[in-house]
């Protein structure tokens, strides 16, 4: 097992990696706090995973909400049932909210903790690739709206995060390539020999070794804690981890949150952000070219399917929360290992970036 330890002014916390460690009954009993227990989990992780996580929490007071998969469902509706769960267990402030599942699970669930008796503790253990090395790290909580992603939560941090490498085994090949969009953005925004190192590893990735699934996984985290220690709220060199992340919420947007999973998303859009990049002269001839290679060796798509309107995309872009008055706030690179949040792209610019990196442009 490996311990990550996110260090932050106030609530540190660990991130625990390793195989088995949904049933390591020591690990669970060392995070519990003494109130009621309320497992969050979706229809799809449930029959895997919850019986596993039961037995180790050893509480038969232990109460279970599973909430619909997919990313539709992460909606104020979902969110509020996970509270009305815990209002009808009669949950207090020493309660402890558990996500087991995907990202969605733990924003939901997430939010919920922060927003019940104005927060209760929470316990991440995610079981999909993405929220291993993403979701599950950093505090942000939330549901989407209708007119735009993530645009209600809060930043509330957990009290530990138990990633059970195990769990990738059942993880479809659909989630575990849109997982690796967000492994491979820390390469390329600041991490330049983990970028070389997934080069050097992607037929282990791919084949999914043990051994070189956790070390990927330690380094991501790392990656991600060292990030969010210096900024915990996203108001200065955090906002590099959404690179990709604006052209790629838009797409989702545009399509409904129904086509792509949301690393598939954010793989199109790191490419994007990438064309534009060398397009405004910030990085050397080659970047894109160079991220689209590494991305594509994960079957993920890079480019923008030509049935979409870049038009569309370019109008949900602009009501993207990251959006600033003196305008659009984008993530681009310098190289690869080097981005920088940039507001001075016009918004021609990005149309032009996002039509030369169109199927069929």
């Amino acid at each position: 097992m490996e311990t990550v330890h996110v260090e932050l002014e106030r609530n540190d916390y660990p991130a625990y990696c390793g195989p088995g460690l949904l049933s390591d009954r020591e690990l669970w009993r060392k995070h519990l706090g003494h109130g009621r227990i309320l497992v969050v989990s979706n229809e799809v992780v449930a029959p895997l995973y919850l019986e596993r996580v039961l037995a180790a929490l050893g509480r038969e007071d232990a109460e279970v909400h599973i909430i619909p998969d997919g990313e539709e469902h992460k909606t104020l509706k979902t969110w509020s049932g996970v509270l009305d769960r815990l209002v009808d267990i009669r949950a207090r402030r020493d309660a402890t909210v558990i996500a087991l599942g995907g990202g969605v699970v733990g924003d939901i669930a997430g939010f919920a903790a922060a927003s019940y008796m104005r927060g209760v503790r929470l316990i991440h253990a995610p079981t999909t690739l993405l929220a291993q090395v993403d979701a599950s790290v950093g505090g942000k909580t939330g549901v989407n709206h209708v007119q735009g992603k993530n645009l209600v939560g809060a930043f509330y941090q957990p009290a530990a995060v138990i990633i059970d490498s195990d769990t990738l085994a059942t993880l479809p090949d659909r989630e575990y390539a849109a997982g690796m969009a967000e492994v491979i953005k820390y390469g390329a925004i600041g991490d330049p020999g983990f970028f070389d190192w997934l080069v050097r590893h992607s037929t282990g990735v791919s084949r999914r070794e043990p051994e070189t699934i956790r070390v990927m996984i330690g380094e991501s985290v790392r990656n991600k804690a060292g990030i969010v220690a210096q900024d915990e709220t996203e108001s200065g060199v955090r906002a590099l981890l959404n690179f990709g992340h604006t052209f790629g919420h838009a797409l989702e947007s545009v399509t409904a949150y129904r086509r792509f999973l949301h690393g598939e998303a954010v793989a199109i859009g790191m490419v994007t952000a990438a064309v534009l990049s060398e397009q405004r002269h910030l990085c050397p001839a080659g970047t894109a070219n160079h991220l689209a290679d590494l991305v594509g060796r994960f079957g993920l798509q890079v480019r923008i399917p030509s049935d979409l309107s870049v038009e569309s995309l370019a109008e949900a872009m602009e009501l993207d929360k990251k959006a600033v008055a003196s305008g659009l706030r984008l993530v681009l690179l310098e190289d690869i290992g080097k981005a920088v949040v940039d507001q001075r792209s016009s918004r021609e610019e990005i149309v032009q970036a996002m039509h030369d990196n169109q199927h069929d442009a």
